[in-house]
């Protein structure tokens, strides 16, 4: 967890809703199957202008010292109980820290029946949601790492570990650089995650190649009852 995640917001609707300067709008696309290594929106905070922009970056951080981006697929979370000592995650969480928006994320689980099902945790009722990440440049570009948490409530029925999600509220203060790791990395509450619906879907998500708002349609008569099996490790095609 996180392995696959939807933005499909446009850039105007994002710098609007994160009160962020466009500077990449025309490189950012919806994408409702969002896979490692992919190009997506981030939020960041930007010294020269002194201000929130929108950028697109790749999924999965190539820490600066990393000699090539090999190992970016692999850097794709960042668990939060150890992203202020980890030596990859240190120091991008100490200055380099952005706001991931999403629609929601996916995460499969493998039925008593045997078969896998596809799940997307999103606003029940609309909205953009904001991930907790960290970036590093790389190249030309920038890179990024969603901060991930232990699940809490009904998430914990579809996987250990779930995306740390921000109210608005703190959106300032993890952009701002600095503070307490502890304050900074404390679980959304149980009002905000009371939002989110935890939406069966079918199974074409399951391949990167397919794509649009289909992979996001809820699945009939499918719902997420009694503990799971066991969490399903996603197979890349």
């Amino acid at each position: 967890m996180c392995g696959r995640y939807a933005t499909t917001r446009s850039a105007a609707d994002l710098s609007a809703l994160f009160e962020s300067f466009g500077d990449t709008a025309g490189s950012l696309v919806p994408d409702y199957n969002v896979a490692p290594t992919d190009p997506v929106p981030i939020v960041r905070m930007s010294t020269s202008r002194g201000e929130r922009v929108l950028a697109a970056a790749r999924w999965g951080l190539v820490p600066t010292w990393a000699k090539d981006a090999k190992g970016a697929a692999r850097m794709i979370n960042a668990r939060a109980e150890t992203v202020a000592t980890s030596s990859a995650y240190a120091k991008p969480f100490a200055k380099r820290r952005c706001l991931v928006p999403a629609d929601g994320w996916y995460e499969w689980l493998r039925r008593p029946d045997g078969r896998k099902q596809a799940y997307f945790m999103t606003p029940a009722h609309g909205g953009v949601l904001a991930m907790a990440g960290l970036w590093s440049p790389w190249g030309e570009g920038l890179t990024f790492s969603v901060v991930t948490t232990a699940a809490i409530g009904d998430l914990a029925l579809v996987h250990d570990r779930m995306p740390l999600l921000l109210p608005w509220q703190r959106w300032a203060d993890w952009l701002a650089g600095g503070g307490e790791p502890e304050e900074l990395l404390t679980a959304p509450s149980d009002e905000f995650l009371a939002g989110l619906e935890i939406r069966a879907v079918g199974p074409d998500v399951g391949d990167v190649r397919n794509d649009g708002p289909h992979l996001v349609a809820p699945v009939p008569g499918v719902t997420l009852a009694g503990p799971p099996e066991e969490p399903v490790e996603l197979t890349l095609f």
